[in-house]
């Protein structure tokens, strides 16, 4: 399998020929972050029913047309929704799968494209909103919260100890002059860490809002019980991450729940489920080979983990 064959001007999928290895071959897969359709064309070809969500309207529209064969007869579905709210869903009431993707972060299109706000090339728009047009940007975020909320930010999301003297200069700044474009916050992220700071930074940092503004941690850590439920038994939830508070989210819960008992260790009797809910597929993450990161360079922060609901 030729892994740039499921590449598109949108999106280049990354760990294709792992995702397919871990989910085994499932019939209905639930692919919640369409992005490009790059993972959803991999797992079409290889005989899946595959619905599809993506809360960007345009990533929607372009799978679509790529996919249009598949969805005209009948093998595909693609949904505007957010994977952490498949309740809203009424299309996916009762919907059970033996096969669910996520992979996070940010598609090449939505990160190339300056009027989305996602990079910190000179001149793009402080916008950073997932779903598009709904909800608050990066701007007004930077613009109206308060010290510390920038400051936990930073530290949480973006693994800053200076998080706090950054979100001092932030302040100071958007008091002389309102945070508009990606030099705004380059200005105020250069000005505590010096003049050596440099791309990585930028990057980091850059993640760190455009977390907080997609509210994406609260919204994972809500969404992968709710997946998890929404699988048949030996049915597999496989995500990729790309952030280490993303990755450390699904390995937390992917080995609870393969935990026959979670009780305090010094409780005497046992009260919680007492048994283990699945296995994990895979005990380490996968990662992708130096072949892959030499094409596709934002592969490298990708960890992809797996685990195989109980009763198969």
């Amino acid at each position: 399998m030729s892994a740039p064959r499921f590449d598109s001007p949108y999106h280049a999928p990354v760990l294709v020929a792992e995702v397919l290895a871990v989910l085994g071959q499932p019939v209905r897969v639930l692919d919640g972050t369409l992005g490009g359709g790059g993972h959803a064309l991999a797992l079409l070809d290889a005989g899946a029913q595959v619905t599809a969500l993506d809360r960007d309207p345009a990533a929607i529209a372009t799978a679509r047309a790529r996919l249009a064969a598949y969805e005209q007869r009948g093998q595909f579905r693609a949904l505007l929704g957010n994977y952490s709210a498949l309740a809203s869903l009424p299309e996916l009431v009762g919907a059970t799968f033996d096969g669910i993707l996520l992979d996070l972060g940010v598609s090449s299109h939505q990160f190339d494209d300056e009027s989305r706000g996602f990079s910190f090339r000179e001149g793009a728009v402080l916008d950073m909103r997932m779903g598009g047009g709904n909800g608050q940007t990066a701007a007004e975020l930077l613009n109206t919260a308060d010290e510390r909320e920038l400051a936990r930010i930073l530290r949480e999301y973006g693994d800053e100890p200076r998080g706090l003297r950054i979100a001092r200069e932030i302040v100071r700044r958007r008091e002389q002059r309102p945070f508009v474009i990606s030099e705004d916050l380059v200005g105020a992220i250069r000005a505590v860490l010096g003049p050596r700071s440099g791309a990585p930074d930028f990057a980091r940092l850059f993640q760190a809002v455009r977390i907080a503004v997609n509210d994406e941690l609260v919204g994972l850590a809500r969404a992968l019980p709710a997946l998890r439920d929404r699988l048949v038994p030996g049915g597999v939830i496989a995500v990729i991450a790309y952030h280490s508070g993303e990755d450390r989210l699904v390995k937390h819960a992917f080995r609870e729940w393969s935990l026959e008992c979670i009780c305090p260790p010094k409780q005497v009797m046992c009260t919680c489920r007492g048994h283990a809910l699945g296995a994990l597929v895979k005990r380490k993450p996968i990662d992708a080979g130096t072949d892959e990161i030499a094409r596709n360079s934002r592969a490298r922060s990708a960890h992809l983990r797996a685990w195989r609901a109980a009763g198969a």
